[in-house]
């Protein structure tokens, strides 16, 4: 598995990325979100967050060890400022012990499979339980989505 190509950029619906040096207006609130992505080894999750945080797609990710922090500081058309604090963790098996550790606090979790692979998403199915389980205390049962985007194998 690896990271399907990058798209054009699209309008963002009213989300601006904010330089470090604009992000303090007068009139605007500040918030912070951390946010947490979960999902098998292979299916994309570092290569969402670069797209998100770099606006750019990577061809030679590597498989994360452990996590993987970035962060991203995006406007609202309110003039509230939101920085994401973005934890990327690892779809090995040997790393899932160590998952609670990431998404404790989250105000949100995104957990990605691979929707060629029944295998991943009944691992991606895991990951939504743990998450109840241990408390995500963002995510609450009547705002989980699911979002795909079908990818040929002709594309990546």
């Amino acid at each position: 598995m690896g990271c399907s190509p990058s798209v054009p950029a699209r309008s963002t619906g009213g989300l601006n990325t904010v330089n470090n040096d604009t992000s303090s207006a007068t009139d605007s609130k500040d918030l912070r979100a951390k946010l947490v992505l979960l999902g098998d080894s292979g299916v994309g999750k570092s290569c969402i967050v670069l797209r998100f945080v770099r606006g750019q797609f990577d061809p030679t990710s590597k498989v994360t060890v452990g996590a993987s922090f970035l962060s991203q500081t995006l406007a609202l058309e309110d003039s509230t400022i939101v920085k994401f604090e973005i934890w990327d963790t690892a779809g090995q098996e040997r790393y899932a012990a160590l998952a609670p550790l990431y998404y404790r606090g989250a105000a949100a979790a995104i957990v990605v499979y691979d929707i060629t692979s029944p295998e991943s998403f009944n691992k991606a199915q895991y990951w939504v339980k743990e998450l109840q389980k241990h408390g995500c205390t963002g995510v609450r049962r009547e705002e989980q989505y699911v979002f795909y985007r079908d990818v040929s194998k002709d594309s990546r």
